[in-house]
C-alpha cells in the first residue's frame, strides 16, 4: 500500500497563507496601521523580463533594514499575510510571482528557471532605497527549494536563507526512489497558466476521482495529462526522464557549489513533510562538501509537522494530537534568527545545539550536534516466521535473532484494481487508519515486535535489509513501520518504496534475471522520533506499491510510463529470513538522557 508520502510535494496553500502564532502567546499588534504597501512593483531580470512583485514596508521605517522576499509559482497575494507580519516587525517583505505566473513577464518552467531569476531579485532588492544590502528568502516547499538554488548563484548581497520544506529535484520531487505519482499532474494544473488554480488544486474529491479513473483504466501513465484535459510539455519532459541522471542533477546544487557556500542557513522540515526527504538530501550534501565553518552555522530543526505545519504548526492533524510544545511559533523563529544572522542580534534561544527535533508523544524537544548523533544505536530485528506472515492477526516475528523458517511469499497481479474502492474512503493523509492494511490481508507481509518492555525513544532513521527473490524482470516494493499500542490503535512512524530494476542504484537501470534471492537494501526511509511506550510493538508492512496514489509497474521491465493492462504480468515475491538470508529491520534508537 501506497502511503500518505506518495503525495511527495504537498502544497498547502491556505495553510501557507495562515500567521503561526502561538496560543499562549499575546496578540500581536494590528499589523495594518503598520506597514505601507505598493501592488505591481516590477523587477528587471538579466534578460529583460520583468517580473511583478507586491512590496510592503515599514510605516514608520526611518532607515534602510534587511529585506526579505518570497518567490512563488502560487501567485504573490497568497502570502499578504506573511509580508504584513514581516513588515510590522521591522523588515520590507516582497512577494515576487515567479517568470510566467501570477502578473510576472515570461514562460514558467517549473524549477528550472528560479536560480537564475533569484539571484536578480536579490541583487535588484539590495539596491532599493528601503533596503540596507542585505537580503533574506522566505519561504517552504517551492519557495523553499528557490533559496537553495538562489544560494548556489551566490548573489553578493544574499546574507542568509532559511529554506522550509524544500525539496531536491529528482530525490523527492517529482518522484520518490524513481517512482512518479498522480500527483504531478494535480501540481500542474495548480500551477497552469497565470492566476490562481487553488480551488481546483485543493479539490482533493475530484483529484481522488481523476486518479481512480486513471488507475482503474489501465491506460498508460504518461497518457495522464492528456486523460486529464490538460496536456503538459513538463510532464512529458519529466516522465522522459525516470531515474536520476543529468538532467535532475541540473536543477540542484553541485558539490563544488555546495562547498562554496558560506553564508548561516537554517533547514526546517517535518516528520511528516512530504518534502522531508529533500530537504535532508540539501542538508547532508551541504554537511559532506562544506567547510567547517560553514557547517558549524547550518542549524536543522525537525518538528512533528506535515508539509503545511513546517510553516503553521498544528495541534491535530492525521489522526494524531500533538502537544504545546510542537506548536513553535515559526514566523518567530525566523524574526529571531534573521536578527541574529542580518543584525548582530542574540541568537535564536530555540537553537540549543545545529540539530533541534521534536520526540512525539513525550511532547519535548532533543538536540544533537549532528544528525547522526541524534541515535545512540541500530537495534537489529530478525524478520522470521514459518512461512505465513500473510495476515495482520497471525504475522511473522521481528526476532533478536536470525530467522530459521520458510519464506514467506506475496502474489501481486497489476490486475488487480479493488485497492481503487478501498482508497475512496479513506483519507490519505491519515495516519492511524488501518483499513488499507486489513483491506490488503493475504497481499502483503507482516511483522511484530514483541511488546516493548519499557518506554523506548525512537530516533532517526530506519533501515531494511530485505532478501527478495522475483520472477518478474521487475516490480515495486512499498515498506512502512508502525507503532502498535496497547490498545491495538496504530501510529505511521515512517516508510520507504525501491524498483526493483534500481535496486543497485538510482541512476541505472538492471532488470531482475534471475529467481534466486538477492539483497535489496531499503535505505530511503523518513527521519522519525517517537517514544514507543510501554506495551507498544513495531509492525513492518512489504508489499507492492499498488495505489490510486501512485505510478503503476506493470512487472513486465519496459518504460513503467508507457506501460498499459496489456502488459501486465502477475509477480511472486518471496522474502527470505534464514541464516544465509538474515533479513533485518535496523531501528534507531534514540540517545538516553530523557
Amino acid at each position: 500500500m501506497q502511503l500518505k508520502s506518495t503525495l511527495v510535494f504537498t502544497v498547502m496553500l491556505g495553510a501557507l497563507a495562515t500567521a503561526a502564532v502561538r496560543a499562549d502567546q499575546p496578540a500581536p499588534p494590528p499589523d495594518a496601521e503598520q506597514v505601507k504597501f505598493q501592488w505591481g512593483v516590477k523587477i528587471p531580470l538579466r534578460d529583460g523580463v520583468k517580473l511583478n512583485a507586491t512590496v510592503y514596508t515599514p510605516r514608520q521605517q526611518k532607515e534602510p533594514a534587511p529585506c526579505v522576499f518570497t518567490l512563488t509559482p502560487y501567485i504573490s497575494q497568497s502570502y499578504h499575510d506573511r509580508g504584513m507580519y514581516f513588515a510590522a516587525r521591522g523588515y520590507p517583505f516582497l512577494t515576487v510571482d515567479v517568470r510566467g505566473r501570477g502578473n510576472s513577464e515570461g514562460e514558467f518552467r517549473p524549477l528550472i528557471q528560479e536560480a537564475r531569476d533569484g539571484h536578480d531579485v536579490v541583487e535588484w532588492l539590495a539596491q532599493q532605497p528601503y533596503c540596507n544590502g542585505k537580503v533574506t528568502m522566505w519561504g517552504g516547499s517551492y519557495a523553499g527549494y528557490d533559496q537553495w538554488v538562489t544560494a548556489k548563484e551566490f548573489p553578493p548581497h544574499l546574507a542568509t536563507i532559511v529554506p522550509v520544506a524544500s525539496p531536491y529535484a529528482g530525490t523527492d520531487f517529482p518522484m520518490r526512489a524513481n517512482i512518479a505519482a498522480p500527483y504531478l499532474m494535480q501540481w500542474l494544473t495548480f500551477t497552469s497558466g497565470n492566476s490562481s488554480q487553488a480551488s481546483i488544486f485543493g479539490d482533493t474529491a475530484f483529484w481522488g476521482a481523476v486518479n481512480r479513473q486513471w488507475f482503474t483504466s489501465g491506460k498508460p501513465f504518461k497518457e495522464l495529462d492528456t486523460m486529464l484535459g490538460n496536456p503538459s510539455a513538463t510532464f512529458q519532459e519529466w516522465v522522459a526522464h525516470p531515474q536520476l541522471d543529468d538532467y535532475w542533477d541540473s536543477y540542484n546544487p553541485t558539490a563544488e557549489q555546495y562547498s562554496k557556500l558560506s553564508l548561516p542557513i537554517l533547514t526546517i522540515t517535518g516528520s511528516y513533510d512530504g518534502d522531508q526527504p529533500g530537504a535532508i538530501e540539501h542538508y547532508r550534501q551541504h554537511m559532506k562538501h562544506g567547510n567547517a565553518d560553514a557547517r558549524a552555522r547550518h542549524y536543522l530543526v525537525i518538528g512533528p509537522w506535515d508539509h503545511a505545519g513546517t510553516r503553521t504548526p498544528q495541534a491535530q492533524f492525521g489522526g494524531l494530537t500533538f502537544g504545546k510544545e510542537s506548536l513553535v511559533d515559526l514566523p518567530k523563529l525566523h524574526l529571531d534568527w534573521y536578527a541574529w544572522t542580518m543584525q548582530g542580534g542574540q541568537k535564536p534561544e530555540f537553537l540549543q545545539k545545529r540539530v533541534a527535533y521534536y520526540v512525539m508523544d513525550a511532547d519535548k524537544w532533543r538536540y544533537a550536534d549532528t544528525l547522526e548523533g541524534v541515535t545512540a544505536e541500530s537495534r537489529s530485528y530478525f524478520l522470521d516466521s514459518n512461512g505465513n506472515a500473510n495476515d495482520v492477526l497471525a504475522s511473522g516475528s521481528l526476532a533478536t535473532s536470525p530467522g530459521k523458517g520458510k519464506p514467506d511469499r506475496y502474489v501481486y497481479d497489476p490486475r488487480d484494481r479493488s485497492i481503487a474502492e478501498v482508497e475512496r474512503n479513506v483519507d490519505p493523509s491519515s495516519l492511524t487508519d488501518q483499513r488499507p492494511i486489513y483491506a490488503q490481508q493475504g497481499k502483503v507481509l507482516v511483522y511484530h515486535t514483541a511488546p516493548f518492555e519499557r518506554d523506548t525513544e525512537v530516533s532517526g532513521f530506519f533501515k531494511l535489509s530485505a532478501w527478495l527473490a522475483i520472477d518478474q524482470p521487475d516490480t515495486d516494493f512499498a515498506v512502512s513501520v508502525y507503532e502498535i499500542r496497547p490498545d491495538a490503535s496504530s501510529v505511521l512512524l515512517t516508510n520507504d518504496q525501491q524498483r526493483a530494476r534500481y535496486r543497485e542504484s538510482e541512476r541505472q537501470a538492471k532488470l531482475v534475471t534471475t529467481r534466486e534471492p538477492l539483497k535489496y537494501e531499503f535505505d530511503g526511509f523518513m527521519f522519525t522520533s517517537r517514544m514507543v511506550r510501554k506495551g507498544s510493538r513495531l509492525r513492518l508492512v512489504i508489499g507492492p506499491v499498488n495505489s490510486t496514489f501512485s505510478q503503476k509497474n506493470y512487472n513486465s521491465g519496459g518504460d513503467v510510463s508507457s506501460e498499459t493492462m496489456r502488459d501486465a504480468r502477475t509477480v511472486t515475491v518471496k522474502l527470505y529470513h534464514d541464516r544465509a538470508h538474515p533479513s533485518t529491520l535496523f531501528v534507531p534508537i534514540g540517545q538516553p538522557g530523557m
